[in-house]
This record gives structure tokens, C-alpha cells and sequence, in this order.
């Protein structure tokens, strides 16, 4: 065990809870500054400032006890930091909510108000972002020396609208009226280069960039629970690195004076611009640029005040790459080491492979991030250099092992020559990492015998698992009061400090006075989401019918499609047999289980696909919902503009979390466990983290369907027809010939003949395959949910065996397996 996972044992010693008068005087000073009328954001801004103070002070003491340690610093480079809100979170933390409420109370405001006032900070889209922000968060609470590194985006990816069914994306104002949590660091600025040449100089390459623009720090403080320590979010604004064109101004060419303001401006803009064209893709590129030589050129700065030798930043400093985004940190550390400090390659590589280690995040080839050789040639032409020399090396040493393989030289290479030829970020993760670690027990399994075998089979010891964890702070505690009420009262508190402690919740299930407490803290959830289904859509539901939850991302290879397949087919039986359906166990008629299915999630701006499945869910919705044949028996609701501060309201409702990618394409999923540990019951395939989930909880007590990893490769090899499945499928048929028919969009009813036509001719991610399957887990659904005793039991166990999926035990692991030692030098 690392010294540093011994350390978090130890006892801490726990600061008060906020001054309740400090946060009333602060409330008071500026409410009399308050000339806009709007008392809930002058109090949102007071509340912020005595925290932040607060916290600031925390900052300090961290930032001194870590330049003191004697382990290393973890540097977590991550493109998306899905933070959501501040102030409620930071409430939990600081154990704050009560001297909060109190103050503004007398104030004359409501602290729930205030907490909605707060924009979520738009700094991420989904899972990958939301497990960054979670990290952060257990990184402070285990007591890990760190900083993450992210871009301050101005409009995150994008504010999602519905016109018609249709997305519409729309910049997302979050900083509109600045942001209250942040602290501008005007001394730390760096010089980011692009383009331009490379030039030798007495034997000595060097860059000579053609533009540059300034890196500037914007820190966002994470606290800790239960802790002094607080995590450091250092956020990268780009601004123009020269001042006005003077004499352009003064010719009247306005514009052309400012055109590098613009130039650097437009890096900070968008999380994700664009790629299907030339100028978002080299934007892209651009960004990650920024993010890496910014952090890399801090890091070494502040090692260098701290150790002063730049040959030992292996040693002390652990450079973490959050999938292929940061890919260019090897390229960037080399350049800036031999370059930049007068490093010999030799020793530079060993520095490098010291501190890097990647997190890889999916088995997609497609999604695995490429760049242009020739756009990387015109935009970062030394670190080309750096790249193929890094390339030849390796080869070298691949040469040597197996012997002139072309073929796996070829596979290996840092360098796709097929086509395009194109630089494979995850490559160059790989070759400069001393730990590759998956995120669920499956998806490491399969990465190292689908797309990174050959790798694995070179550097088998590199290779790792590291199953994924959300933080039980913000997904319980806060967004979960009622739940986390019963918990105490229940179990005691210990659980807060220890998520294992949730297993002593298992001699619980049973109990009638548990059951009791548990529907109640559901229920109240539920009526929450009921009132802002009816505030937001005018859509009024019944907070006692099964909620059925969607919330993610859209993508093919999630399947809402097939989710929203098993809605037609269940409107449909609605419609042939409203009194109820034939129960195919007992053969008797059986009521319908009054259901309420739950999606939301964005499409990214380019997906066609994706964007055409919003749409007809809505189109499936308008016809659900108003058909007097159908009641309150099933309704379907879209909450547009998903976030984290939505999915606070969604989670802690739900009954049923659908869970429903094809197996082997999740890599982990962090929605399952949020769901699971807010008592819902998974329905889902084998993939992913649900199959350690499912082990922990008890298989008994999920739903489980689908074809399996290895059926799924079977029944692609043997050449799937998924036309046979609707020949064969009476059910599955009606269903498809209603979408594409256009029973749900009389007006257009060709509208989605052409998705479904494609369907039947080619189904990758196997909807049809696992429809009937899917179905049978959904009437097994019913069934339970109509027997509430025994949904409750198996909800509470749900809870029970979540305790090892907290993001805590994920970074201790994280700590004990990859960041604590250096890697090997070779």
C-alpha cells in the first residue's frame, strides 16, 4: 500500500461549519449594492463569496501541506469537467446547508431559491466529463496531491432546444453574468504556439511559431467531505498575445486590427466544435493543443519551484490523460524538456514514460481519436517531428522482439499510411504510458484482446483495469436528501465516510418500517420530477406509475431506439386490449402497470442519426400522450437541455434504469451506478460496469436481457439478417411498420421510412436481435413493480451493494496501481 492511501486513514481534523453572521453580513453588503431587483442572484452572489473565502482558505493550506509532501502530485488532464452546480454541493461539503438556510432566511429568502438561481458550469456533455468532476471531488477526500486541467469554455457544447421535436442548439450564456466561484490567476499565463517552422541552430532544433496566443488560469476550488484538503480545477482561457494594431485601426481597418482577438477568442467558445468541417476539426486540434502545453508548462514551472531539478518531474509528477483528448502530452513534454530545458532524448523519453498513464474510455476504432499528418504538419509541425521519431524508435523495438512483421508494424505504427495519412493519438498514449488502465472489468478485458491486443502482447504488465465510481457526496447527499435522510436513519452515518457501510443495509430489505421509509423518500422524489414535468412541458403524470428512465447521451449504441420500440409495442397492446394484457406465465388477463418513460440526453450537433431518434420520440410522445385510449396508463416525457443539475431531479425519481447498449460497446457507465445507488432497479445488458454492478447487488435483483459479448460477435460472424427477426416477430413487425408508416407523424409519413428501412437492411448495434429479449425483461418489470414489496426489497438491495462503485475507492485504486510509483524508464 502507497504512503499516500495510507494517509487517508489517518484521522482528520475537521474545520467548523460556516459562520452563520459571516454569510449574514456578507448577504447584507451586497443586497445594499442591489440595483437590478433580483434579490435570488444577489443572493446567490453573497452565498458564493463566503464560501469562496472559506475555501480559499483551504486552497492555501493544501497548496503549502503538498509542496511539503514527499509522494507525487497527480496532474489529471481531462477536455470535459462536467461540474453541474457549485453551491449545493459546496453546502454538503463544508456541512454548511443549515447556517446557509438560516441566513437567508432572515434575509428573506428561500435557500432552494438561491440554489436554482446558479447555471450549471458548462464544462463537459456526458460521462466522461461527470466521472472528471466526480474525481476531483474524491481526490480532495482520499487526499491526493492534485490539479486537474480543463478549458473555460464560454459556451460549453451547446443549450439544447426542442422545436417541433426537432434539437436545436443554441449557445449555452453561463458565464452571461461572470461566474462567482472562480479566481482569475493574472500571473499565470503561458505562450501557446502554432504553425510556423522549425529551425537548426548549432545542431539544436527549435520551434519558431508563426501565431501564439496566452493561456491564462481561471481556478475553480473543489472541496473535500469530511476534509480540510480541497482539489484545484485550473481552467484555460486563450487571449490574444499582442495588443491592437495600432496603425490597421487608425487606416479604418477596424476589423482587421482586432483579427487575432478573434482568432484566440474562438479557442474558448465551444466544447467540441464542429468536425465536419475543415476549419472545426483543425479548431479541435487547436484546443487540445492549448489544453496540453498550458498544463505541461505549469507543471514543470511548479515542480521546478518546488524541486528545482526538471530531470526529476517524472519522479514527483503523475501526467494523466482522460482518453485520446490529451493525446498530444508525450509529443508536447518531449518538446518542451529537449527544446525548452536541454534534456538529451534519452533522458527526456525516460522522464515522459515516468510520469504518463492513460485512461481509455472505448472499444469503438471509429471513436478512437486520429489526426492529419498534413494538418498536424501546418499547425504543429515540431511536434510531427517529435511524433515520427517516437514512431521509428518504437519500431525499432518492435523489430527487435518479433522480427520485420510488416504487417504488425503497420497495426503498431503511430502512423495510419492507409488512405489519409493520419497520427493515432491512442498509439502515442500507449507507447509513452507506463499504465493503460480500462473502466470496467469487461471493457479492460476486451481492450486488450480487440483493439490494443497486439500492444497488450508487447507490454502485458501496462495494461490494467480500474472499474469506474461516481462521488456519493453529490449523487446521494445532495441531490438525494430524502434518501439520504432514511440512510441515517437507518444505517447510522458511517456510510457517508465509508460507502461500504451501504452492505449493512441488506438486514434491512425486509423490513416493513424500512419499506415505509424508503417509499416515502421515492415518492417525495417522484412528486418532485411530476411538478417539473408539469411546470416545464404541461405534461401531468402520476407520480404512483412505474418511472422508466433514459437519461444519457444519444447514440446509436445506447439504444434509445430500441427503448422507444418497446414504448410503440406497448402503446399498441394498450391500444388492442386497454383492461389489460394476457399474462403468458398465469394465462390470465393482468392490468396494465401505469408507466411513465423518461428521456433526455443531447445529440452531438452533427449526428443526423442521433438527432433523427430525438425527433421521433417526440413524435411517439404527441401521440402517446394524447390518445384518451391510453390515460394515465403510459405517458413519455422528453426534458430537454440535459445537465447535471436536471439529472439531480431525474435520478433520485426513477424506478427503472434503462441501461440498454449493446454488449461490448459501453466501456463502463456512470449513469447505471448514480441510478443504482438512488434505489432504482437496472434493466440492462451485459456490459460495461453493469456486470460488476449486477455481481455486487445480486444478479436476482436486476434485469437482465440481450445477447451477450461473445453472442454478439457470434451472431455478426455468422452473418446477421435482422430482416429475419421481423419476419419472425408479429410484435417487433407492428412496430415497425407503424414507425415507418407514419403513424406518428400523419402529417410527414415518410418521415422515417428511410431510418427503419436501413434498420432492417443493416443493424449494427443489433436492436431487432435483442427486441424480444428486451421485451420479455420489461413484462418481468411489470410483474415485480406490481408486487411493491418485493420491488422495494430488491431496491434497497439495489442501495446495499453499491458501496463499492464510489469514486473514492476509484481513486485509491488509481493511486495504489498507477499514479503512486513512477513508471518504468524504459
Amino acid at each position: 500500500m502507497s504512503e499516500l492511501t495510507a494517509k487517508k486513514k489517518k484521522p482528520t481534523v475537521l474545520l467548523p461549519t460556516l459562520d452563520a453572521k459571516a454569510i449574514e453580513r456578507s448577504l447584507e453588503h451586497t443586497l445594499s449594492q442591489r440595483s437590478d431587483g433580483s434579490r435570488r442572484a444577489a443572493g446567490l452572489r453573497a452565498s458564493a463569496v463566503t464560501i469562496r473565502n472559506q475555501l480559499e482558505q483551504r486552497w492555501a493550506r493544501t497548496q503549502a501541506a503538498d509542496e511539503a509532501r514527499t509522494d507525487r502530485r497527480v496532474n489529471y488532464l481531462s477536455m470535459e469537467f462536467l461540474m453541474g452546480r457549485t453551491l449545493g454541493n459546496a453546502l454538503v461539503a463544508l456541512n454548511g446547508s443549515e447556517a446557509m438556510s438560516t441566513a437567508l432566511d432572515k434575509a428573506g429568502m428561500e435557500l432552494a431559491d438561491v440554489l436554482e438561481e446558479e447555471q450549471d458550469a458548462a464544462l463537459g456533455n456526458g460521462g466522461l466529463g461527470r466521472l472528471a468532476a466526480c474525481f476531483l471531488d474524491s481526490m480532495a477526500t482520499v487526499g491526493v496531491a492534485s490539479f486537474g486541467y480543463g478549458l473555460r469554455y464560454q459556451h460549453g457544447m451547446f443549450s439544447q432546444r426542442i422545436e417541433d421535436g426537432r434539437q436545436i442548439e443554441m449557445p449555452d450564456m453561463w458565464l452571461k453574468h461572470g461566474n462567482p466561484w472562480e479566481s482569475f490567476r493574472p500571473e499565470l499565463a503561458f505562450t501557446i504556439g502554432f504553425g510556423g517552422r522549425v529551425e537548426v541552430a548549432g545542431g539544436v532544433r527549435r520551434w519558431v511559431p508563426a501565431q501564439t496566443v496566452n493561456a491564462c488560469a481561471h481556478d475553480l476550488i473543489v472541496p473535500g467531505r469530511d476534509t480540510d484538503r480541497v482539489s484545484t480545477l485550473r481552467l484555460w482561457k486563450a487571449t490574444a498575445s499582442s495588443s491592437l494594431d495600432f496603425a490597421a485601426f487608425s487606416r479604418g481597418d477596424i476589423l482587421g486590427s482586432a483579427q487575432h482577438y478573434l482568432s484566440a477568442d474562438s479557442l474558448n467558445w465551444l466544447l467540441y466544435p464542429d468536425d465536419s468541417t475543415e476549419a472545426g476539426r483543425e479548431l479541435r486540434l487547436r484546443q487540445e493543443f492549448m489544453l496540453v502545453s498550458a498544463s505541461l508548462q505549469d507543471m514543470i514551472a511548479r515542480h521546478l519551484y518546488e524541486k528545482i531539478d526538471v530531470e526529476t518531474f517524472g519522479l514527483h509528477n503523475a501526467v494523466h490523460l482522460n482518453d485520446t483528448h490529451p493525446a498530444m502530452v508525450p509529443a508536447e513534454l518531449m518538446r518542451l524538456l529537449i527544446d525548452e530545458h536541454g534534456i538529451a532524448w534519452e533522458a527526456a523519453w525516460k522522464i515522459t514514460r515516468q510520469a504518463v498513464s492513460y485512461t481509455n474510455h472505448t472499444l469503438m476504432p471509429e471513436a478512437l481519436e486520429t489526426w492529419p499528418v498534413a494538418m498536424m504538419e501546418r499547425i504543429l509541425p515540431r511536434h510531427l517531428e517529435i511524433i515520427y521519431e517516437i514512431n521509428q524508435r518504437f519500431l525499432t523495438e518492435v523489430a527487435e522482439r518479433f522480427g520485420a512483421d510488416h504487417e504488425l508494424a503497420r497495426k503498431l505504427s503511430l502512423v495510419d499510411e492507409s488512405g489519409e495519412r493520419r497520427v493515432r493519438m491512442a498509439h502515442l498514449a500507449i507507447v509513452a504510458s507506463h499504465k493503460i488502465n480500462g473502466v470496467s472489468a469487461l471493457h479492460s478485458d476486451l481492450m486488450v484482446k480487440t483493439i490494443f491486443a497486439d500492444f497488450a502482447r508487447l507490454w502485458p504488465q501496462r495494461f490494467i483495469n480500474v472499474t469506474n465510481g461516481v462521488t456519493l457526496g453529490r449523487w446521494v447527499m445532495h441531490a438525494n436528501p430524502h434518501l439520504t435522510q432514511w440512510l441515517d436513519a437507518t444505517i447510522g452515518k458511517k456510510w457517508r465516510k465509508q460507502s461500504t457501510q451501504l452492505e449493512t443495509l441488506r438486514a434491512h430489505a425486509k423490513k416493513p418500517e424500512a419499506h415505509s421509509g424508503f417509499t416515502a423518500a421515492k415518492l417525495a422524489n417522484k412528486q418532485r420530477l411530476v411538478d417539473l414535468i408539469r411546470r416545464d412541458l404541461g405534461i401531468s403524470v402520476d407520480p404512483h406509475s412505474l418511472f422508466d428512465v433514459q437519461v444519457k447521451r444519444i447514440h446509436e449504441y445506447k439504444r434509445q431506439l430500441l427503448n422507444l420500440m418497446h414504448v410503440v409495442a406497448r402503446y399498441q397492446a394498450i391500444i388492442a386490449n386497454p383492461q389489460g394484457h394476457l399474462n403468458a406465465e398465469t394465462g390470465k388477463l393482468t392490468t396494465w402497470v401505469p408507466r411513465t418513460v423518461v428521456f433526455s440526453g443531447k445529440a452531438a450537433s452533427a449526428y443526423v442519426a442521433a438527432k433523427q431518434i430525438i425527433r421521433l420520440i417526440h413524435d411517439v410522445a404527441r401521440v402517446v400522450n394524447s390518445d384518451p385510449r391510453v390515460g394515465d396508463k403510459l405517458k413519455v416525457v422528453y426534458l430537454p437541455d440535459y445537465s447535471v443539475s436536471l439529472a439531480e431531479k431525474i435520478i433520485p425519481a426513477a424506478d427503472l434504469s434503462e441501461q440498454v447498449s449493446t454488449a461490448g460497446t459501453e466501456a463502463s457507465g456512470t449513469g447505471n451506478m448514480k441510478f443504482a445507488l438512488n434505489g432504482a432497479l437496472t434493466i440492462g445488458t451485459w456490459d460495461g460496469a453493469n456486470i460488476e454492478m449486477a455481481q455486487a447487488i445480486g444478479e436476482a435483483n436486476v434485469f437482465v436481457f440481450g445477447l451477450r459479448t461473445d453472442e454478439v460477435a457470434a451472431t455478426k460472424l455468422a452473418g446477421y439478417d435482422p430482416r429475419l427477426h421481423y419476419e419472425e416477430n408479429k410484435v417487433l413487425q407492428g412496430v415497425v411498420d407503424a414507425i415507418s408508416g407514419g403513424v406518428f407523424c400523419p402529417g410527414d409519413p415518410d418521415r422515417y421510412r428511410a431510418m427503419m428501412q436501413q434498420l432492417l437492411r443493416n443493424d449494427p448495434y443489433l436492436l431487432l436481435a435483442d427486441f424480444e429479449s428486451y421485451c420479455q425483461a420489461q413484462a418481468k418489470v411489470d410483474v415485480l413493480y406490481k408486487d411493491q414489496n418485493a420491488w422495494v426489497e430488491k431496491a434497497i438491495l439495489n442501495v446495499a451493494g453499491m458501496g463499492g462503485f464510489s469514486s473514492d475507492r476509484t481513486i485509491a485504486q488509481y493511486v495504489d496501481q498507477v499514479w503512486a510509483k513512477p513508471g518504468a524508464a524504459g
